[in-house]
């Protein structure tokens, strides 16, 4: 019996709709011990044979399909579920005659299966979160919550790997060997791709000509206290970018990549386009740096070859072009010239501390004496000279800290730069910290300030001579008239002087320049290729394709080769230089910066695996390097901060299609969630009543008329959210309902419309609105007002819609809401002309997702593997591939505008194909946009005849101050006595000065309860005819029952008991006719029904008899609350 495959069927019928496969291992060996017949299906035919004992899945449990347990022919005590087919004891086995037998199974294979293979729910997997291809293929992406929650689909599904079937050691070496065929890219450690060019960058050519300077200048206690706060300044910036590559997967870009990923594409795309130049624009100064030490060279054995500027020029040149060829080449190439740089540079340092303990007489008059107590002393303190300052020295010494990014404008370069960013930065910033001040020290201790280089300058006259040389022999006083050439104050190579050899020191300074030119030529164009990729401006992605298996942006080479070149020949890089180093720092703030933001966002994603920062001192190194720039140069700060603004400016102008999850987005929700929660807590004022307006649009472009009037004065007024009741008989697909909610809410987006489209599923417009009236909102930003479109064909459709309609209005009374119906003669709603097809088209899905899915077979026979492939939305997912790289994407998502350029066309040929529209949709749809359009001279005529709180007077001034209605006068008509006109006006007149409301007439009716005229009343007889129920015609009990059904009905006492309204409606209709016929609006007071008195079809004619042949129309009723206050 455990030979057997189990197989479930439902009892007698030839196919079902679940089978599950089992594949034994070793099933003959397993068969020969039990002494049992070999395996054998339920049919009797022979299984495939499979050495793996993979569990297969060829169907799925469905249990609301198949039932109960007795359906199926189940026992009633045995239970399954929707994963396995087996309970924890038993396994179910058909015999192939109908029956279902229960056995033993835990020597099954089943049970020896890693958990995850014999389910169709995925476990926990890093590869359902990656964004970039997996190692093997295509990317898993995990069964979506309705793959594994709906009902399932009869359409075979995909071929794919079932969850948790892995790859078997021969596949992944195929695999493997594959990808190394290909040539993988090259990858760096944390030491060659992090350490090495940070310390490269950071120990510049300062370190050489300008330390002892320094020292001479501020004395040894200044130079550690500026070197100590310069590396304050870039061991903050360390940490902050510790903290943020440490805060998920890094790809290329550097500082750009981290500050746009951070705070949002604004600041990263103005940061980055800068940073680009800066890094440009720096290859220039330090290839013209080292021009300089090689003309200076050659001017010392006379071999100029023309002057020094050009012989500057041509040697920048020819040094440039050998530093391209060294970059094209390859990072691999790039990062072995770096350490052959690194082992010169050291071996320099250490040239120089070497001989620093070799003191020689014959150095000694040019002021190199070796380690000196006295010396050490005297040039302990400042010694400010030439205007210098401290700040000025700071500022020239700064710069040789900057450097410490190297590693990160690499990031996409790295095999895992969360772990290498952090550890080569850190320890490059302490490496070449500790080497500067090292430097301080020893020459503050070897070298006195001033030297003449003359052996004949000893001591003759110990009374006057009281400098540390004095001690050592010799006098140098002569030096404080000015004029000598030695010392720590007046010789820049006086490193090459105290070094056991010379020359090496030479060689330390062209290593220094080149390996932070290589850096800087390899930095730009990686930092431009991630801006470019982002495409945040418009016009640069030419600069975004990569070349080769390491993705080189060789245009982006050549184009930083240009800058630099240009910058090599203007060879005056004095105005640009501080301009420069500004642009660094501006990177450096914003990164420390961007720390705070996030830290201060608390979003739940902000989680760095570096946890030795903080959000304070992250702000106070925003601060400190901000306040460095002003420092260094206050015109190049200024220059700087307006470049970044107006880079930011247009950013936020553009707006470009990017979400990355930023601190700013988190920090917005966070201080929306805030105010929203302080506003809770506060009551309602009169004086800050805004219209927040629930409006009844359909989708938001069935009905523009009525989405631009509410729009026109509830923008950056009041809330308005766009309700859609969607009436459904059958059960609802909710990811539908949520992709359509996506697509209306960008319609709006992009129409800039300032709305939220909320879809309610309903069974009928009544109910789905009561979820919406009692729902929607949040806190205090929750609807007030009810508005709707008139219902123009009520008379034509059932009257149970009607009914509907008008309880509608009644619940949103009930629920004190104020209620505004809009009217217009040819109807609102344009849906049966455009349809949706601006708004939905075609189902979307994101570019370069594959979908591969798990087979289900419906022959419950077979034993053989899914091969089938369809593509299939609504099937059981198991894997989707989103393997494609960023060119492949792009690639698809070109075929899809293609796609979609094509469908247009063909959309509008048959657009132009079709029959023109009848003169009535010709009509509508032109009717329907005259809210959009700047509205002309004309007036807006308020019919208060009711105080309703003030609403109906609210509404209109609020149009009126909008730029659309900007030339519309309000004119004011109230109700009246005749003999009292001018009294009333002058009340009138009086109220609205007090609530500041501009107003350009008053008119008095003293006519509205005069009769109607006689063929008006007879239309409105005629109107109501239909839905008289006429009792005195039949039985009394006959018209109760005829009532009780249709309650829409009209009885002859209903309409003797309001005579009175149907006349002053008909009247009205009249007045309105005469006095409004040209206004550009209407907006009057609604009239109200009162609820299980009036019928709805009699208040349905009171409101068509008010309102036809009219312009349009605004019924409005408050929940007579006030609305307007003339109190301060």
């Amino acid at each position: 019996m455990s030979g057997q495959k189990p197989a479930l069927k439902s009892g007698g019928s030839p196919q079902s709709r679940f089978q599950v496969d089992l594949v034994t291992e070793a099933a003959s060996t397993a068969s020969g011990e039990r002494g049992a017949p070999g395996p054998a299906s339920s049919d009797g035919s022979k299984p495939p044979e499979e050495s793996k004992g993979r569990f297969r899945v060829v169907g799925f449990l469905d249990p609301g399909g198949l039932g109960s347990a007795m359906d199926i022919g189940l026992p009633p005590d045995v239970s399954h579920n929707g994963d396995t087919v087996k309970s924890d004891s038993v396994s179910l086995h058909s015999t192939g005659t109908g029956q279902t037998h229960i056995s033993d199974s835990h020597s099954n294979t089943y049970y020896m299966r890693t958990f995850g293979h014999n389910t169709i729910d995925a476990v926990p997997n890093i590869d359902f979160y990656r964004q970039t291809a997996a190692p093997f293929g295509e990317k898993l992406t995990r069964p979506s919550l309705s793959e594994l929650h709906d009902e399932l689909d009869k359409e075979p599904f995909e071929e794919g790997l079932a969850n948790g079937e892995e790859p078997t050691a021969a596949e992944e070496a195929a695999a493997m060997a594959a990808k190394e065929a290909k040539g993988g890219s090259v990858k760096f450690g944390w030491v060659t791709g992090v350490l090495i060019r940070c310390m490269l960058n950071i120990w510049g050519v300062m370190l050489f000509i300008r330390m002892s300077w320094i020292v001479g200048q501020a004395g040894v206690g200044l130079t550690i206290a500026i070197i100590s706060m310069a590396t304050l300044v870039t061991t903050i910036t360390g940490l902050s970018t510790s903290a943020i590559a440490t805060n998920g997967f890094v790809r290329g870009g550097g500082a750009y990549y981290l500050i746009s990923r951070s705070l949002g594409p604004e600041f990263g795309g103005s940061i980055g386009l800068i940073f680009a130049f800066a890094n440009a624009v720096a290859v220039a100064m330090y290839v013209v740096g080292f021009a300089e030490t090689v003309v200076e060279l050659l001017n010392d054995v006379d071999a100029l070859m023309t002057d020094e500027l050009n012989d500057i020029r041509i040697v920048g040149t020819l040094t440039v072009i050998l530093l391209l060829g060294i970059s094209v080449a390859g990072m691999e190439w790039e990062a072995k010239a770096q350490i052959v740089l690194l082992v010169i540079l050291l071996g320099a340092i250490a040239n120089y501390f070497i001989g620093t303990f070799i003191p020689m007489e014959s150095k000694e008059p040019k002021g190199f004496f070796g380690y000196n107590t006295a010396i050490l002393l005297e040039n302990m303190g400042p010694d400010f000279r030439e205007d210098e300052t401290f700040f000025s020295v700071f500022a020239i010494f700064f710069p040789a800290a900057t450097g410490i990014l190297a590693g990160a404008n690499i990031s996409g370069d790295l095999a895992d730069p969360q772990s290498a960013i952090p550890k080569g930065t850190l320890l490059a910033i302490l490496i070449t910290g500790v080497t500067y001040v090292a430097v301080a020290f020893s020459t503050g201790a070897c070298i006195v300030r001033d030297a003449t280089g003359d052996h004949n300058d000893t001591v003759s006259d110990t009374v006057n001579c009281t400098d540390a040389a004095c001690t050592l022999g010799y006098d140098f006083s002569i030096c404080r008239e000015g004029g000598c050439q030695y010392g720590l104050m007046n010789d820049f190579q006086v490193m090459s002087l105290v070094s056991g050899f010379g020359p090496l020191i030479t060689a330390g300074i062209f290593s220094a320049t080149l390996s932070s030119a290589l850096a800087s030529l390899v930095s730009a164009p990686k930092v431009f290729q991630a801006l470019c990729k982002d495409n945040i401006y418009p016009g640069l992605g030419m600069f975004a394709k990569g070349y080769g298996k390491n993705n080189e942006p060789l245009r982006g080479y050549v184009l930083t080769f240009c800058i630099g070149l240009a910058f090599i020949l203007i060879a005056e890089l004095n105005i640009i230089a501080p301009i420069i180093s500004n642009f660094f720092l501006a990177s450096y703030a914003l990164i420390n910066f961007s720390v705070f933001h996030a830290s201060l966002a608390n979003s739940p994603g902000w989680r760095p695996s570096f946890k030795y920062y903080n959000k304070w001192v992250s702000l106070a190194g925003a601060v400190l390097c901000c306040v460095v720039m002003f420092v260094i140069n206050w015109w190049a700060a200024l220059v700087t901060l307006l470049i970044v603004l107006a880079l930011y400016i247009y950013v936020s102008y553009k707006k470009p299609d990017v979400n990355w999850g930023s601190s700013t987005q988190a920090l917005i929700y966070n201080q929306a969630l805030t105010h929203t929660l302080h506003l809770t807590g506060v009551e309602d004022h009169v004086k800050n009543f805004r219209p927040q307006c629930l409006v009844l649009t359909g989708y938001p472009n069935s009905r523009p008329a009525l989405l631009h009037l509410v729009h026109s004065f509830t923008k950056n007024v009041g809330l308005m959210v766009c309700g859609h009741v969607r009436t459904v008989s059958r059960r609802p697909n909710f990811k539908e309902l949520a992709q359509d909610h996506a697509r209306c809410q960008r319609w709006l987006h992009k129409k800039r419309i300032k709305a939220f489209y909320t879809p309610v599923l309903s069974d009928s417009l009544r109910h789905g609105t009561q979820f919406l009236l009692q729902a929607t909102g949040l806190g205090r930003l929750k609807p007030n007002t009810l508005v709707m479109g008139f219902k123009n064909n009520w008379s034509d459709g059932e009257m149970r819609d009607v009914e509907i309609y008008v309880n509608t209005i009644h619940d949103a009374f009930d629920l004190q809401f104020g209620v505004v119906i809009l009217r217009l003669q040819d109807g609102l709603d344009i849906s049966h002309i455009q349809g949706q097809d601006e708004l939905l088209s075609s189902q979307e899905k994101p570019a370069g997702v594959k979908e591969v899915v798990v087979v289900v077979t419906k022959d419950s026979d077979s034993d053989s593997c899914p091969s089938k492939t369809t593509s299939n939305q609504s099937s059981p997912l198991i894997l989707r591939g989103e393997g494609l790289g960023l060119e492949e994407r792009k690639k698809e998502r070109k075929k899809e505008r293609k796609k979609e350029r094509q469908s247009n066309k063909k959309r509008n040929k048959e657009k132009k194909t079709k029959s023109p529209l009848s003169l009535a949709d010709q009509r509508l749809l032109e009717n329907s946009q005259q809210f959009k359009k700047k509205q002309g001279k004309g007036t807006i005529d308020v019919w208060w005849l009711f105080d309703d709180g003030g609403l109906t007077l609210l509404i209109p001034y609020l149009l009126t101050n909008k730029k659309k209605w900007g030339d519309c006068r309000i004119r004011v008509f109230i109700g009246g006595k005749i003999n009292r006109i001018d009294h009333d006006r002058r009340a009138m007149a009086t109220l609205l000065s007090r609530f500041r409301i501009d107003f350009s007439d008053i008119n008095v009716l003293g006519d509205i309860n005069t009769k109607p005229k006689k063929h008006n009343k007879l239309s409105f007889k005629e109107l109501i005819e239909p839905y008289r129920l006429k009792e005195d015609d039949m039985e009394q009990e006959a018209a109760e029952r005829l009532k009780a059904q249709e309650p829409w009905r009209i009885t002859d006492n209903e309409l003797e008991l309001y005579k009175a309204k149907t006349n002053r409606q008909i009247r009205l209709n009249e007045l309105l006719k005469e006095h409004s016929s040209t206004a550009k609006l209407i907006v009057m007071s609604m009239p109200l029904a009162r609820k299980g008195t009036v019928s709805s079809s009699l208040y349905m004619c009171w409101l068509e008899t008010l309102s036809k042949d009219l312009p349009p129309l605004l019924l409005v009723r408050g929940n007579h609350q006030s609305v307007l206050t003339f109190y301060s």
